[in-house]
Order: C-alpha cells, then structure tokens, then sequence
C-alpha cells in the first residue's frame, strides 16, 4: 500500500487533476472514489473477470467430444482458472488484514518490520497468548507473520522465524532464498487423506480424495465411523454433484442406498434412494427429501403388500397430483393427495370393473360421487366411506329405470333405500326423466395432472415458472446439461449406445432460433424436435420419457378400463398444448397454434405474380402450412403411448366393432363380383372387373392398422382412394372423375375385402386426434366416407 500511495502521488500528472479516465479503465460505479481506491479496482479488475474466463470454457468443452484431447484441456485449463481465483481472492484477504493492521498499530515499531511481501497471520492482541513464567507487570505482544515471529518486548527469535518459516512455506530452503523471497508455495489442489476431529456432521470421519484450497473438491470418498459412505463429487467441502451413498439399517441389518444428485452437502436433483425396507423411491429429491415428481415402489409381486404411487412430492409427502395402483386390492387412484392422503377429486377403477369418480377426504371416499358397476349400473350421490353410499342419490338401473332419494350401506353388500321408483320408458310422458350420467365432471382436469414434470422441465431450462425466463438461457442450459451428462457416462461406454452417441453429436449443434420461420426451418425445428424428444440426456427428451412412464402407468394393467377414454384423450392433448409451450419458448418466432407459414415463393412465380399485378386478375395466395401442436409433436409421441390408448379405444368400442366383424365376416363369404353387384357398384365397373380386383387398394387400406398417428392413418385412406382410381381408369383405359354415388360402393367393398378387425377403434381414434385444419379438406372428406362405411356395414343385411 505504500508502494500504491506513491504510485498516486507519481502519476497524478499523467491522469490529470480529475480522475474521470481512471474511473471509466477500473469499471468503478462509486461517487467520488480517491486515486488510491480507483487504481486498486483498476489492478483487481483481471482478477474479477475469472469466473467469466471459466464460463467461457465451459461452453467451448460443448464443442468437443468428451473424450478428445481437446476438451481435457480444456476442463484442465478450467480447474487451473478455478484454483486461481481462489488463491488470488486468499492473498488479497491476507493483504487486506495486513493493511488494516498497519493502519490500527502505527508507530516507529511497527513501521521498522513494514515490507511489501510481508502478511500478518496472527497477533496476540486479539488471540490471547501468555508468557511462561513472565513478570506480573509485564506486557507481551507476539506477532506471527509470513516469515517472522515478533516478541514486542523482546529481540527478534530468529530460530523460530526460521522454525516457522519452514512449517509455512516448505522445509528444505535456506536463508538465501529466504531473504530474496522465492518461496515454495503449498499445492493448492492435492490428492490427500484426512480424518475430521472438531464437532458436526464429520466429526471422526475420514475423507480420502481430492482437496482445493484446504477443502474437499473434486472426487472423493468419505468414511463415517458408524457405517455409512459416500463416494463421488465435492465441492467446497460439501457433497455436491453425482454420489453414492450407503447407510446401515440396524433395526432391519441391511443398508439404505442412494444414487443422485446432490446440492451443499443434501440430495438435491434427480436421484434413486433403495431403502432398506425394500421401498424404492426414483425421482426428484430437494434438501435431503422427496419433492418434486417422484415413484415410490412398496414391495414385490410376491410380498404381502404391492403398490406403486407416481407423482407429486412435497417436503418428502406426497402432495399434488398422483396415480396409486394398489396390486393386492387391484384398485387404482388417479388423483389429488394431500400429505401422504387421498384428498380432493380422484377416480378409483378397479380389477372387477368398478368405476367411481368424485371427492375424497382424509383417504376416504367422502363427498359427491359417480359410481358405475361393470353392467352399467350407476349411482350418483353422496358417499361416507370407500364403496359406501350415504345420503341423497340416484341409483339408474342397466335398462335405464332409476331410483332417487336416500342411500345407505355398502356397494354389493346390500344397499337400504328410501325413494322412489321410476320406469322411464313405460309411459312416453316419462321420456324427458330419462337420466344420462356424464363422467368427467368430477375427476382431476387434464391441465392439473403432471405439473410436477413440466415444472421440472420448465426448472432445467432456467425458468422458475412456465415462460418466464430468458430464451438465451435455456438454450446454454440445455447444452450443459447435455455435457454434464456425457461427462457423466464417459466412464461407462456401455451406457452410451453408437446410436445414442450420434444423437448427442447432431444435439451439440444448436438450431437456429430466432428470425422469421419458413418452410425449411420448420423442417429443421421438426426434425431438432425428433432427435431431442429421442434422448433422455436432453430436457425434453427427459420430460417425453416421464409423460410415457406415467401414461403407462395410468393406463395399463387396472387402468385399462374403457370409462378411461375421454380422459386418456385428454391428457394426449394437455400434454401437446403444454410441449408446444415449451417448444415455442425455445423457439419464440414459431407461431401460435393455427398460425401459418407460407409456401417458399420461386423468382419465376414472383415474375408471373408481377405479371398478373400489372394487367389481369390477380392469383389467389398460394397455401401455406398450418402449425398445430398435434401436427408437429404428436408424430414424436403418440408412437410411444399407442397400445395402452388403442387398447382403450378397443374396450371402448368392442360391442360396435363385434358387430362390424360379424358382418364383415358374413359379407366376405361371398366372391368378388357377386360382392360388388350386391354393394351396388356401377354395371360399367362390374363388366371390366375380373377376380381379385382392387387388390392393391386393399393391401394399402390394410397397412391403416401398421400406422400410428392420424394424419399417418389419413395418408393411407388417401393413398386407397388413388389406388381405387388408378384401376378404375387402367380397365377403362381413359380419365375418369368419380361422383361419391359411384366411388362409395366400391370403396365399401375395398373395406370389407380389408378385414381391419378394429376398425370403429381405428376410426374413433382418428376423430378425437386428427388435427383440426385437415377436419374441412379432402382428408376430412375421405375419412368421412370410412366412417359412413364403418357404419354401413354394421347395419347390412343380406337377402
């Protein structure tokens, strides 16, 4: 600080009287700094621009394969800059407390020992220390610097300095080297074993790793005396990043397992705890508990008591939305929990075709409810317990007669009733008392189901809630997330598939995402959209994993229950409004739901549009491409959550499609031309059919089952109609343009002769999913003639 002092005092007339230019060259935002407080900022200001050096190479090391030389340089050149800054904010901490101490102890004494390269580590006037047999009048001041000890009343003792002088900077200099200040500093990063004394959490454990300035940091294994060990990651002392940990159970003598992330010394992230009771919990912890979306396992098939809970957790309670499958009573709930209890709206289906959906208190079903049986019996009423019929209610027979007024006592078990008895359609002026029980009502929306998981989502791309954030962010974030992962499996190729490998490469590149969209960067977000939603490493990827998992487990096993649809086509479409929410985060300038983007434009046709603007009528707009979330997404996920909602949609429709079969089955008995005279195809069609015709139409009709998404499906129906049309004309042998009197008949008969067994399925699933700008088109057109020959069929009748 003199050094600086006289620095001022030189300079100033280099600087001028005002210090305006040394204020702008320090970055300093103080009103009316001195001279000597700018060129302290002014020689700091490298030091403060460490951490961004850091950042720096961090996103580079994005750009290189984890296993090239070039990203280990990289990491090395990282982990050099981190133990730096350290050690430059150490020294400057020693210089700050040697300054004050010249400042708060002036004087011909202390002025004699003042040296640039000297830093006060101690002194006595404010850590006690006594003299030995000393005087009672005496006064003793000790003053431990880097390379002395001072004995205020005493001469220098120069065998301690040089005692402690050794300790301090390394045993084995000489005087020599002393005196001309080149000393051995410590390693600030070392490998190094160390057993904890002092009081807390690691009292008498012993750590064995990597240390970085007098802490753990880095990887490391840490030793409790009692039994429990964590291996993996530190970070300024605290277990931070990927870890194991094991705990000893004495009461059960086994051990509970956690593998996860961690934060600050607490589980923290995403993680699986196997506890030693046999639970096993897999999702999100926060400061050492459950929160956040999460799977419970109780249990094993062959145990007394099975169960499986997916959903929401807070503060290690399960809180929010989530799905419970009780395998020992063969029950499942979907809905609102509090506290580890049932509460709020819910449904419960179960193994024997019981349907309720209504209010749940204290675990109970408790409140206003719907119950249906298997044969289509329903209450709806109040309940006061599980299966148990309280109050006021309608009870509405199978045949449509129903009883009102009040209920008590158990389903199946005998119900007692005091009421009255209606018979709708023994008189027609009791027709309008006929009572329709529309489920859905009191179940949880589809908007309110998983928030969990799209928080998480929304949490990994740096927004604390939906849309609130910085698009620059998320996508930084997205690519330290894949990094850190691929950092994470390095270790373990196995985990790391050739396929998946790539995958990760093609994702390393990120996408355009700001500026007008056209045609072909729509193309390119689709297929970005493909190849993220295919990799767990990758935010979306992760949430696209966790919507399949928790579908599946809403909708199979006990779940597949027909009552089940409407809701399961719901989810499909809140799980497409809430993706494409994020997808336009990611991509801000995509437009909104029904917006459009139009068709490329050649210099040709600008040529022509000129022409057309100078004389003539002008031509109508060229069409462009509608953007819907179900045309971008839901070729990304409805192919994972197929079976389980198409086995819904079989449930739903089996009595329909049996029908149909029958038919169809009846129908086919009969060959192809007396088919086609019966189905009344025009006598020109009939006199130049042979056998077996319109094969090719049927075998592409029949690939409609093979296809996953409606507008896939769509393009199929499309593609039998031009298959129809290409024979048609080939046995005409001239052009020839269909009226719908004569295309029906034989596209009936293409439909029979395709033994689509689920057909009314097929056709259900493609009216609730089929995106809405196609519903008024020609696909739209087709898909109706299907349905009208789903439903033709059904009520053919052979003379």
């Amino acid at each position: 600080n003199l050094m600086l002092t006289f620095f001022v005092f030189s300079q100033r007339d280099f600087f001028g009287k005002g210090p305006e230019l040394l204020q702008r060259l320090s970055e300093c935002s103080e009103e009316n700094p001195s001279m000597a407080d700018l060129l302290v900022a002014l020689f700091y200001l490298p030091a403060r621009h460490l951490h961004e050096y850091d950042r720096l190479l961090l996103k580079l090391g994005t750009c290189f394969e984890v296993s090239s030389s070039d990203y280990q340089k990289l990491q090395d050149s990282r982990s050099k800059f981190e133990a730096l800054d350290l050690q430059l904010k150490r020294k400057r901490k020693e210089a700050e407390y040697t300054f004050h101490f010249w400042k708060s102890f002036p004087g011909k004494m202390t002025d004699s020992l003042r040296k640039p390269h000297r830093r006060l580590i101690c002194e006595s006037s404010n850590k006690a220390l006594t003299l030995q047999n000393a005087g009672r009048f005496s006064v003793n001041w000790f003053i431990l610097f880097n390379d002395a000890l001072v004995h205020a009343q005493a001469k220098w003792l120069r065998s301690i300095n040089q005692a402690v002088d050794q300790a301090l900077s390394g045993a084995g200099q000489d005087t020599a080297s002393l005196s001309s200040g080149q000393k051995l500093e410590p390693p600030v990063s070392r490998t190094a074993s160390y057993t904890f004394y002092k009081e807390g959490r690691l009292k008498e454990a012993t750590y064995e790793g990597r240390w970085l300035a007098g802490k753990p940091h880095g990887r490391g294994v840490l030793k409790w005396t009692d039994g429990r060990i964590y291996t993996g990651e530190f970070k300024n002392g605290l277990e931070d990043g990927f870890g194991e940990f094991t705990a000893p159970n004495k009461t059960l003598n086994k051990n509970d397992y956690y593998q996860g992330q961690w934060k600050d010394g607490k589980m923290h992230g995403l993680g699986t705890y196997r506890y030693a009771s046999g639970e096993v919990y897999d999702g999100s912890f926060q400061d050492g508990m459950r929160h956040g979306h999460g799977m419970l396992r109780s249990g094993k098939l062959n145990t007394s008591s099975p169960s499986v809970f997916i959903g929401q957790w807070l503060l290690d309670k399960k809180t929010g939305y989530g799905v419970f499958d009780d395998i020992t009573k063969g029950e499942k709930y979907m809905g609102m929990w509090q506290d580890h209890l049932r509460q709020g709206n819910g449904v419960v289906v179960t193994q024997f075709g019981l349907y309720y959906e209504g209010a749940f208190k204290d675990n109970k079903m408790m409140g206003t409810g719907i119950l249906l049986s298997e044969d289509d019996t329903t209450y709806e009423g109040e309940f006061s317990d599980d299966w148990t019929l309280n109050g006021k209610g309608v009870l509405t027979m199978a045949n449509g007669d129903y009883l009102e007024g009040s209920f008590s006592g158990e389903w199946g078990s005998g119900l007692k009733v005091t009421g009255s008895y209606f018979k709708p359609h023994l008189f027609d002026t009791d027709k309008d008392k006929t009572r329709a029980v529309k489920l859905g009502r009191l179940c949880v929306c589809a908007e309110d189901k998983w928030q969990a998981v799209f928080e998480e989502c929304w949490s990994q791309l740096g927004c604390e809630e939906p849309g609130r954030g910085e698009n620059w962010k998320a996508w930084e974030n997205i690519a330290v997330a894949l990094t850190t992962s691929r950092r994470h499996i390095q270790d373990s190729p196995e985990l790391l598939s050739r396929s998946h490998n790539k995958t990760l490469e093609s994702l390393e590149v990120i996408p355009q995402h700001i500026g007008p969209i056209t045609m072909e960067r729509y193309h390119t977000i689709r297929l970005y959209l493909i190849t993220a939603c295919d990799t767990p490493l990758h935010p979306l990827g992760r949430l696209l994993e966790t919507l399949v998992a928790v579908y599946r487990m809403t909708y199979v096993g006990v779940g597949a229950n027909r009552r089940l649809l409407h809701q399961a086509v719901n989810e499909i479409k809140s799980y497409l409004n809430r993706i494409f929410q994020i997808v336009r985060f990611l991509f801000p300038d995509l437009p909104e739901e029904g917006g459009l983007i139009p068709e490329p434009s050649t210099s040709l046709q600008d040529d022509k549009d000129q022409d057309s603007t100078d004389g003539g009528a002008p031509e109508s707009p060229k069409p462009g491409r509608v953007v819907s979330s179900s045309g971008l997404l839901l070729p990304v996920l409805l192919p994972r959550l197929y079976p389980p909602l198409f086995t819904l949609y079989a449930l739903d429709k089996e009595k329909e499609d049996d029908v149909y079969w029958e038919c169809v089955l009846r129908l086919n008995k009969q060959p192809d031309l007396a088919l086609l005279a019966f189905l009344g195809v025009q006598q020109y069609v009939l006199s130049s059919t042979k056998d077996a015709c319109f094969a090719s139409a049927v075998e592409t009709l029949q690939q409609i089952s093979t296809t996953f998404t409606p507008s896939d499906k769509l393009q199929v129906i499309q593609l039998t109609f031009e298959e129809i049309t290409k024979e048609v004309q080939s046995l005409l042998k001239q052009d020839f343009l269909w009226s719908m009197d004569d295309l029906f008949p034989v596209f009936l008969y293409v439909v029979l002769r395709a033994r689509i067994r689920n057909l009314g399925s097929e056709v259900s699933l493609i009216e609730d999913l089929m995106d809405p700008c196609v519903q008024h088109g020609e696909h739209g057109i087709m898909f109706t003639t299907l349905k009208a020959c789903y439903y033709q069929i059904q009520h053919e009748k052979i003379t």
